[in-house]
């Protein structure tokens, strides 16, 4: 049967006539998700910084010098966060790097129920601008970010960022 000049006529599901279905496109060679875990102090903040470079270069994510810097950065404010504010509910934290065919996440989870907020610029203050600088910079770069709650209690915080850049230099 033809189906009158509109494609294959539709096959019943089942055996060796079961219709094709479409299967995406393979995934690309750098595209996955991985996550490591480590203790809620000082030393984590660079061990995870390098530890996402690393990967990033290891895998050939295609990211600029200037996108490594700012994920580096990113990952630098969300780890010392984690370190500073809730290492005593949460001794672990963990640390994501997930990456797509156009996007690149970072994101670190521990087990302390409060949600941080970014604070607006304080000239008197020497710290607490941390998610304020996350989210600057992931608005430059064109991506997101944002604090949810884990169903363990604890938060996530994430930022996604584009890994080919969306403004005109």
């Amino acid at each position: 049967m033809d189906n009158h000049g509109r494609g294959p006529a539709p096959r019943p599901a089942g055996g060796a006539d079961e219709p094709l279905v479409p299967t995406p496109p393979d995934p690309l060679p750098y595209e996955g998700v991985w996550r490591f875990t480590a203790p809620a102090v000082d030393a984590s903040v660079p061990q995870a910084r390098h530890a996402v470079r690393d990967l990033l270069h290891r895998q050939g994510v295609p990211v600029s010098d200037d996108l490594v810097q700012g994920l580096l950065l990113i990952v630098s404010e969300l780890v010392t966060n984690a370190v500073k504010h809730a290492a005593l509910l949460s001794p672990m934290l963990a640390v994501e790097v997930a990456v797509g065919a156009e996007w690149v996440r970072v994101s670190v989870e521990d087990n302390h129920p409060y949600r941080p907020t970014a604070l607006e610029a304080d000239h008197g203050r020497t710290g607490g601008r941390g998610l304020l600088l996350v989210r600057e910079i992931t608005r430059e770069a064109g991506g997101a970010c944002d604090v949810e709650h884990t169903p363990s209690g604890g938060k996530v915080i994430w930022a996604a960022l584009p890994l080919k850049p969306t403004r005109v230099l």
